[in-house]
Order: C-alpha cells, then structure tokens, then sequence
C-alpha cells in the first residue's frame, strides 16, 4: 500500500491502470469537480455488448451528475486485471463500483475489500459467486432468457423428433450453466435429456461455436435444432451448417439479442433470440450508486433488467416482439 502522505502519487498510479476516460475531462474522475465518483469495471473494452455498458454508464453519470471511472479486464477471463482496477478505483475515492466479473470466485476477495472501506459494489451481467459477495445484482434472468427460445422451439417443434445440439459456453460459468439449464427448461426436458445428442462448448465465440458445430454433425449428423449461448455461437453454427447444405432444415435459438444478432434473426439465420438489456444495467446501476452518494441508501438483492423474445416467425401461445422491435431496442 502506497504511504497516506502521497496521495497525489497514489492517484496517477491509479489512473495509469484505469482506461484513458477514467483520469481525463468528461467522464473522468476528477477530484476537483466535487462531484461523487463512480467506477465501471467491464470484463473486456472491445466486445460490443460491453460498449454498450460502457454507454449507458457514461450516459447515466451525466444526467446524475457523477464522475465515472471506466476500466476493464485485457481479455476476457482475466481476473487480475480487474482486481487491479477495483484497487485503484478504491484508492482514487469512488463511492460504488459497478463490475461484470471475469471470474466470479476468484474477485470475490477484492470486493470484499473494496465494501470494507464502504464502496458500494453491484455486479452487472454476471454475479460473483457466491452472489451476496456483492451488495447488489442487476442482471438478465438467464433462466427465463433460456427458458424463453427453449418454449418457442418447443412449439416450433411440434411433430417432429427433436435432435438437439447445445452449443454452451464453458465448465462451471454461472450464465453458461442457467442459460443451457433454462433452455431445457423450456423444453420441456431435463438438462441432460436424450435428446441432447450433442454438447460441445464454444467460449461464446463464433469460430468455436462453428468447430462445435462441425463436432456435432459428424456426431450426430441427424439434428434439427441447435441451442446457442449467444449469436456468435450460433452465427458459427449457421457456417458449419451451411457448409453441409443443411442451413434451412436445422433450427437455431440463441440468447443475446445484439444489433448483428437480430439481424440475423431478420436474415433467417436463426430463428429466434431472447433479447437482453446491458445499457439498461449500467445506467440503473449508475443511478443507484448516485443515490447511494447523495443519501447513504444502499442497493441491495437482484434486479431483473429483463429479457424478450425476437422472432419473425411467432408461435402461438409463445409471447414475442419482432425485429423491428429488437432492432430499436437491441441491448439498450
């Protein structure tokens, strides 16, 4: 720990591990402002649906009038480097912090720190585990989001012999476990029914998800429906099957509802998505760190931010929204 007569050194060490909106004008945390400050901490700077966090956050802190620090992991999974940036938000005077863990065990031990010294943590997105290690969550239901494409491809389904391929994410991932579990919920089976000819895990990712994809139809060349963690996957799949000729009699369901994702819902390419909301994470999360600031009262428990099926190719008794209506909203 830095010594307490050199908080001015302490401060731009802190800054150098912050991203560049962190210590400049605007956004930044600038103690002379007297305004409160407020920390974000994504798991990478370069996805898409982090930079839509990131929005909402910058966003929010403008209409709350608070000063907000941005800083993320270098890639996705890395644990360090968020430790590291809640250390330095922490040393820099935040009031609350507002963080997607990269790994949800192993930053369990800096927020514990971070709420010692009265931040405020809220997880978005992804909890820590266990999910009380934080004061609060705002999250997407990812049950209900997998339950959502699991219900509509059930019904979409109906007369036929469903071979499924699951195409998850990675061992003992929270969101990965809840989206598959919900999914088969919806389905009406268990997690690990029969008719799961195939599980293969993709990181999320779309060269991944096309490999899986590849896997499972040498597997099991017969299946007609593919679960997708999320639309990269799923957009990896749709190659693989397109490859073999097979794009327009394998269904594919997904959970994300980006912009790219969406479309590809509109392009055909999957049948449907249920639509999560990251900006609307970050900017309640923002709000509820300024009301902290301002008056002491502390978020706590979960907040749903919610999640909507996105189809062009409604089923009855299946609620959903069109494109049209996912391309205005996608991850607002």
């Amino acid at each position: 720990m830095l010594p307490r007569t050199r908080p001015v050194l302490a401060v731009a060490i802190a800054c150098l591990a912050l991203s560049t909106t962190a210590c400049g004008s605007g956004s930044g945390g600038d103690s002379s402002s007297g305004k409160a400050k407020v920390g974000l901490i994504t798991k990478t700077d370069t996805n898409p649906y982090f930079v839509k966090m990131r929005q909402g956050a910058e966003q929010a802190a403008k209409s709350a009038h608070v000063d907000l620090s941005t800083a993320a992991g270098k890639f996705d999974g890395d644990n360090a480097g968020q430790v590291t940036a809640l250390e330095n938000m922490v040393a820099s005077g935040v009031k609350g912090v507002l963080i997607t863990p990269n790994d949800s065990k192993a930053i369990v031990p800096a927020i514990a720190k971070a709420r010692a010294k009265g931040v405020l943590v809220i997880a978005l997105d992804t909890p820590p585990e266990p999910e009380n290690a934080a004061d609060a969550l705002f999250a997407t239901d990812n049950v209900k989001a997998g339950e959502l494409i699991g219900a509509y491809a059930k019904t979409a389904m109906t007369g036929k012999t469903a071979k499924i391929a699951t195409l998850d994410l990675a061992p003992g991932i929270s969101v990965g476990v809840q989206r598959h579990d919900g999914f088969a919920k919806g389905f009406g089976i268990g997690s690990t029914d029969p008719s799961i000819v195939c599980s293969q895990d993709t990181g999320g990712d779309q060269a991944k998800g096309q490999t899986a994809m590849e896997n499972c139809l040498q597997k099991a060349p017969d299946i007609n429906l593919v679960y997708a963690i999320n639309e990269p996957a799923a957009l990896g799949a749709y190659t693989a099957l397109k490859a073999k000729g097979r794009e327009k009699d394998v269904m594919i369901v997904a959970i994300d509802g980006g912009c790219t994702g969406v479309q590809a819902v509109k392009d055909g390419k999957i049948a449907a998505t249920s639509q999560q909301y990251p900006l609307k994470m970050a900017s309640d999360g923002v709000k509820a760190i300024a009301q902290y600031a301002k008056g002491g009262k502390k978020a706590s428990g979960y907040t749903d931010t919610g999640v909507q099926l996105i189809t062009d190719k409604p089923q009855t008794g299946v609620e959903a929204k069109d494109t049209g209506f996912g391309l205005k909203n996608c991850w607002g």
